[in-house]
């Protein structure tokens, strides 16, 4: 994907783009239908799951942020006072884009799709491309040395 797109496009519209494919991709083939969409209790319990799930970690992520008082702006990162590591930090480097692809699994759960699965893959790769790797090059350009040293000690995603 060409740089100029690098920050451009905020991380919740790339999750509801990812969300619009996988509705998409969910009416094709009906053989690709693993069960019924919205299933049954156990569907509904799953996806209702990992939605309150993904929220809850993208939501630990900005709370640490809001305590280091720095920036949750995605499109922003060198405006980054602080590296937070700590918190949910200190288990995933992403923990708000972990928590939108949460969200996504607990729609591909609902859609109940095979296909509607291949929404994950995309939302990472878009997301690894347009936003995390120019973010870690701002951390790295803002934070050297430091911001290595958490790399190295704390995944990306998880």
């Amino acid at each position: 994907m060409p740089r100029w797109l690098e920050h451009r496009i905020p991380p919740p519209v790339i999750d509801l783009a990812c969300a619009a494919l996988m509705w998409w991709l969910a009416a094709l083939p009906p053989q690709a239908q693993l069960w019924p969409r919205g299933g049954g209790a156990l569907v509904w319990a799953v996806a209702i799951g990992l939605v309150p799930l993904g929220a809850l970690v993208a939501l630990a992520g900005v709370r640490e942020f809001a305590r280091a008082r720095t920036t949750v702006n995605p499109l922003a990162p060198a405006r980054a006072r602080r590296l937070v590591t700590s918190g949910v930090f200190a288990r995933t480097r992403n923990p708000m884009y972990l928590g939108m692809l949460l969200v996504l699994a607990g729609w591909a759960v609902w859609l109940g799709n095979a296909l509607a699965w291949l929404g994950l893959p995309v939302f990472v790769a878009v997301l690894n491309v347009l936003q995390i790797r120019p973010e870690e090059r701002a951390m790295r350009q803002r934070f050297g040395d430091e911001f290595e040293r958490y790399a190295v000690r704390v995944r990306r995603w998880v």
